[in-house]
């Protein structure tokens, strides 16, 4: 069997140290995102993103946030974006255009500016769901835009 490791693979990455990272964070249902930027703000601390590399904009909910979050990237002061929010489920179809309608977005956003921006908008069915969730989805998060930051500065 023939050996192919003929090829450059890029290392995963998680080293914060001098990375500016924005974060664009929803105040509805304020209590889970509070929750989250916690949990986002520790994890960009223990990879070694300075407090003052950390800036944060917050918005009236998950709509807002792809705006801010094109207003970041376009500044050029930030090497990876966040957005922390959570779209609960209610009794009526505005749960799926908010969710869809943010998530689309927010993928617009990161490729027409090729900033990377992790997406940490919690979708769930109810209120013990999203405060399960905000910790790991905080961290992930704050994983998510150190490692695309440092891979693209890499590529």
């Amino acid at each position: 069997m023939a050996k192919c490791n003929n090829y450059v693979e890029i290392e995963k990455n998680l080293d914060g140290k001098g990375l500016r990272i924005g974060i664009a964070m929803s105040r509805f249902n304020i209590d889970v995102c509070e929750g989250l930027l916690s949990a986002c703000t520790c994890a960009l601390q223990k990879h070694g993103v300075a407090d003052g590399d950390i800036t944060l904009a917050t918005v009236p909910g998950a709509l807002e946030i792809p705006l801010v979050l094109q207003k970041m990237a376009a500044s050029g002061k930030f090497d990876a974006l966040i957005a922390l929010g959570a779209v609960i489920r209610g009794e009526t179809y505005h749960f799926e255009l908010v969710a869809n309608e943010s998530g689309s977005a927010i993928t617009r956003v990161t490729l027409d500016s090729r900033i990377p921006i992790a997406n940490a908008i919690l979708t769930t069915e109810d209120d013990e769901q999203a405060l399960v969730r905000m910790s790991e989805k905080g961290t992930d998060a704050a994983l998510v835009a150190i490692e695309m930051a440092n891979l693209l500065k890499c590529l």
